[in-house]
């Protein structure tokens, strides 16, 4: 099999041979200086083996429990790994690696060592059950996989139904006892800056998993755009937040973005607001990513920590709430950065520093991009009228192998899904999704999902799932449902349908409220109307 394009390095050609049509990829603007990139681009090479080969491998670089890393020691964790890869397993360029862990510094090893041999790295949910395994490897036809061994039990028992799977190796386990035995060098791939290095799943409305690609140079044009203009970090920043690196809020916020200008960062496996505060104070963070929720709820315990490194905190994932970010600002005298980005962009596109910052506004385009407000007819629409936001920048959507591609680009636009105005001050306001999507707790979840998931209980005879609000949460997922005959819509059966949804798929995903129905709202063909449920709820 050769390489698909003179500048790409992927014998494996199965992410460039899915790709959309060329009528349905978004348009690409690269109008800053920075954004101009060669032809031939490694990532992991710019983001981590530069600051080696200039002298400054000894600089902390990343810290967990118990593990406390320089760039030139992550570094040479990542080539062994990557020797193992290619050596033991079997690796070629373009192969899928699922990558499945907590965040820790293990796990930041295998993901550059993915990248560093031309792999592309399918990022994964800790949470995802089996049946959720099942569909990102099937979908992104997934031949390696690298875990952490105390979350192998899912794995294990997707694997059955994967054949593309070849194989497996655990990490906290046989991982490092292979790579100790490897050299610490390592020649990168030579891979084309759009060959893709990344796969990030996102759940669409209909619950089926929509893998979203991304280039060599979409995580360099990330890295370029919103963290210098907006963030402004410096080098001496230790980084530090809760979004796991199966997100690419995460992924950006905790590895790409303090690698990118030589900073540190902290990866815990577990990022609770009453785990991350006192993270904050042991590791000394000064900038912190989380979602919305976690500040209100870190708000009232902020008193017994001493946080007094935390500089920048960064909201995204949700809509931050205006009584949030004064709540914030009043206890630790932080104004919160907030922004929005999206999975199919990689990261944030719109935001406000902290000298900008507007309660209920997200804030300004992020140099690099452009936005519009777009009304029913794809044109513009002026200040203060409510649309769809549409987004163009040096990153877009790039679904894998997918028909709804075609719903998220128009015209070269990336539509969000989200429904925005511009304010007299030149600001976007958010106003609500324009799908279904559940945005609850910083986490995407997909009423329809949840529905497949009750359905496969043998007392639901049907359910419709939809959003809520909640002061907490933003949002929390209510499930409908109509019990089949011979059982009881009581409290015992709202605990049985919780903890039977929490099996299934991801525990956050679970619908925190239920209410029995002898019916659900349908069209006459059948479909059900979530939008009447929304009304009731």
């Amino acid at each position: 099999m050769s390489p698909a394009s003179p500048h790409s390095a992927h014998f494996d050609t199965f992410a460039r041979d899915r790709l959309p049509p060329p009528q349905e990829m978004p348009e690409f603007t690269f109008e800053l200086p920075e954004l101009q990139f060669p032809d031939h681009l490694n990532c992991a090479t710019e983001l981590l083996d530069a600051w080696v080969a200039r002298g400054e491998g000894h600089r902390l670089c990343v810290q967990g429990h118990g593990v406390r890393w320089s760039y030139a020691e992550l570094q040479a964790q990542a080539n062994r790994i990557a020797q193992v890869l290619v050596e033991d397993l079997g690796l070629v360029a373009g192969n899928r690696v699922l990558l499945r862990g907590a965040n820790s510094p293990m796990l930041a090893a295998c993901w550059f060592a993915v990248v560093k041999a031309g792999g592309i790295a399918v990022g994964s949910m800790p949470l995802l059950r089996a049946r959720e395994l099942v569909a990102i490897v099937d979908k992104a036809q997934v031949s390696h996989a690298l875990c952490d061994a105390r979350l192998a039990d899912e794995l294990t028992l997707a694997r059955p139904s994967c054949p593309s799977l070849r194989q497996v190796l655990l990490f906290n386990g046989e991982l490092e006892a292979r790579a100790a035995g490897k050299a610490d060098s390592f020649d990168n791939v030579d891979t084309g800056a759009q060959d893709t290095c990344v796969i990030a799943f996102t759940s669409g409305t209909t619950g089926v998993p929509k893998g979203t690609m991304h280039f060599h140079r979409d995580v360099m044009a990330a890295c370029a755009c919103w963290p210098p203009h907006v963030l402004r970090a410096r080098p001496d920043d230790i980084f530090i937040g809760s979004p796991p690196l199966g997100f690419t809020f995460g992924l950006g916020g905790l590895l790409l973005f303090p690698l990118s200008i030589g900073a540190s960062t902290v990866l815990v496996e577990k990022a609770s607001p009453d785990a991350l505060l006192p993270a904050i104070a042991q590791f000394r963070a000064s900038v912190c990513f989380t979602a919305p929720t976690s500040y209100r709820a870190m708000a009232t315990q902020v008193a017994a920590h001493d946080i007094a490194s935390l500089r920048k905190c960064v909201s995204a994932g949700e809509a931050l709430p205006a009584a949030t970010r004064k709540l914030w600002k009043d206890v630790t005298g932080i104004q919160i950065i907030d922004g929005i980005g999206s999975t199919e962009l990689f990261h944030i596109f719109i935001s406000a520093d902290e000298q900008h910052a507007k309660p209920g506004a997200t804030g300004f385009v992020v140099p690099g991009y452009r936005a519009a407000i777009l009304g029913e007819d794809g044109r513009p629409l002026p200040p203060g009228l409510v649309g769809r936001l549409a987004v163009k920048g040096p990153t877009g959507c790039k679904y894998l192998d997918d028909p709804r591609q075609a719903n998220y680009v128009r015209e070269g636009w990336n539509l969000t899904g989200d429904a925005y105005l511009v304010d007299d001050d030149g600001q976007f306001v958010y106003q609500a999704r324009t799908d279904d999507m559940i945005v609850s707790g910083g986490y995407n979840i997909a009423g329809p999902e949840v529905e497949g998931a009750l359905l496969l209980h043998p007392a639901v005879a049907e359910c419709g799932v939809v959003g809520v609000p909640d002061e907490a949460r933003g949002m929390v997922v209510k499930a409908f449902v109509v019990l089949r005959p011979g059982y009881a819509g009581d409290e015992a059966m709202v605990r049985t349908l919780q903890d039977f949804a929490k099996q299934t798929i991801a525990p956050y995903k679970y619908p925190r409220r239920i209410e029995f129905r002898d019916s659900l709202p349908r069209t006459e063909t059948g479909k059900l109307q979530r939008f009447r449920l929304r009304a009731t709820a």
